[in-house]
């Protein structure tokens, strides 16, 4: 099988359009991804369980808007309340880590 050489993987295609790991615009982008995969994980849960976002709302304590806005990659999320979300309603918990 030949390589298409007019084919460019991922990692490739997001260095050529944010520049290097450690420059400003990379970190923005991979800080503004990690926020993106939150909402997705979130999302991706929830429908796992069968749950819309009021059922979800319901069960965590918090409002449909709030479900919304974190699954379409709300900025500012309380730690505790995600965890309550998580735990309270997905039945799942939380856990975090710090990478260098």
């Amino acid at each position: 099988m030949q390589a298409n050489e007019k084919l460019t993987s991922l990692s490739q295609f997001i260095e050529q359009e944010h520049g290097p790991a450690g420059s400003k615009s990379r970190e923005e982008f991979e800080a503004g991804y990690e926020v993106f995969k939150l909402g997705a994980l979130l999302q991706q849960a929830r429908r796992a369980k069968g749950l819309t976002q009021q059922q979800l709302a319901d069960l965590a304590g918090t409002d449909k808007s709030y479900i919304s806005k974190l699954e379409k990659d709300l900025k500012d999320v309380r730690l505790s309340t995600l965890q309550r979300i998580i735990s309270e309603g997905l039945g799942g918990h939380l856990e975090l880590s710090i990478k260098f």
